[in-house]
């Protein structure tokens, strides 16, 4: 029987701490937590309206976590513009982790984390938990395969429901708002299946309705490639949350309609797929595709993690990949 790796949880802040927390403890075959850092002293801008059981773990302060021994993986979970300052304490020591995202609005400081881990060889997987989503994975193989031929244009909405006065302080710390606190998703979506650099970005950030002007809660970017257009749109107050948030795909051959994008209400995960002429293995019309029901967003990419820091699957992480996409994201919200 495999021995977990032993894991420090690093923060208590981040928007993602209490789900990740959740699939953590149902894959103790694969990790023990042997603590929480509390983070909660720090006076960075932070999301503080989360409810979350911690009680089955020490909670440790920032100067005790680093004096535990025998740590094999860390997960940073602290706010988001603390997020590169710990993640380089974790590569400086050598550690694996997964790190939550974004990745700072300061763009050399993650390339100088990335770099360290690059050199040393470690994962630094990022927290974009639509990675091992089956049915993005399909879309992301069919357009890589030409199958749906020139890609022109790409819609990306993401958005939620949480209702929270202080989730729209926290977005206004940013200059990005809500854009780039959950762009980035849509930026990793997107980034496999553009080619270049944009060559021009037209941004709107507003509040959305109900909240007080200039909170940064409503935010559309439309970014022009050399050969597709890319329409990103978030919310924080749009009716049915994650079940609204959407991923179109338009190519000369068809179109891709991901809608929505996960879901964990029992349904099946489905896209609708339409071709013009028949393509890998896809008769020409519209048909529905089905991948199953969905259970837990985090956990396929916390298993490949645990696999990698095994030594059960080589390091496979692109950091080329990661630093485009967060450069992209950042050129999205206007941060050069």
């Amino acid at each position: 029987m495999k021995k977990p790796l032993r894991a420090l949880f690093y923060g208590q802040t981040h928007e993602h701490a209490p789900g990740k927390l959740e699939t953590l403890k149902k894959m103790r075959d694969e990790y023990e937590i042997v603590a929480i850092v509390d983070d909660f002293p720090r006076r960075s801008p932070m999301y503080r309206d989360q409810k979350w059981d911690t009680a089955d773990y020490p909670i440790v302060s920032e100067s005790e976590a680093w004096k535990i021994p025998g740590i094999d993986v860390g997960f940073v979970e602290v706010t988001n513009c603390d997020l590169m300052e710990i993640a380089a304490k974790f590569a400086e020591r050598g550690i694996p982790m997964h790190c939550d995202k974004p990745c700072g609005e300061d763009f050399d400081k993650y390339r100088r984390v990335v770099e360290t881990c690059r050199a040393k060889n470690i994962p630094m997987q990022i927290g974009y938990m639509y990675r091992t989503n089956p049915a993005l994975k399909f879309v992301w193989d069919f357009v890589r395969a030409g199958h749906l031929g020139e890609i022109g244009f790409i819609e990306a909405d993401m958005n939620h429901a949480y209702n929270h006065d202080n989730y729209a302080e926290y977005m206004q710390t940013f200059k990005g708002g809500i854009l780039y606190s959950l762009g980035c998703h849509l930026v990793d979506m997107v980034e496999p299946m553009v080619k270049g650099d944009p060559v021009k970005v037209t941004r709107v950030l507003k509040s959305a309705f109900g909240y007080p002007a200039g909170g940064r809660t409503d935010g559309l970017a439309l970014m022009e490639f050399p050969e597709t257009n890319v329409v990103v749109r978030t919310a924080c107050e749009m009716p049915g949350g994650i079940l609204s948030r959407r991923l179109r795909v338009d190519g000369t051959n068809g179109t891709v309609d991901l809608c929505p994008i996960e879901r964990f209400d029992g349904e099946e995960l489905t896209l609708v797929l339409t071709l013009r002429e028949a393509a890998g293995g896809c008769p020409a019309g519209r048909q529905v595709l089905r991948f199953g029901v969905q259970t837990d967003r985090y956990e396929g990419q916390l298993r490949e993690l645990a696999a990698v820091v095994r030594g059960e699957r080589p390091n496979g992480q692109d950091y080329d990949r990661d630093l485009r996409v967060h450069e992209l994201t950042l050129k999205m919200v206007g941060i050069e």
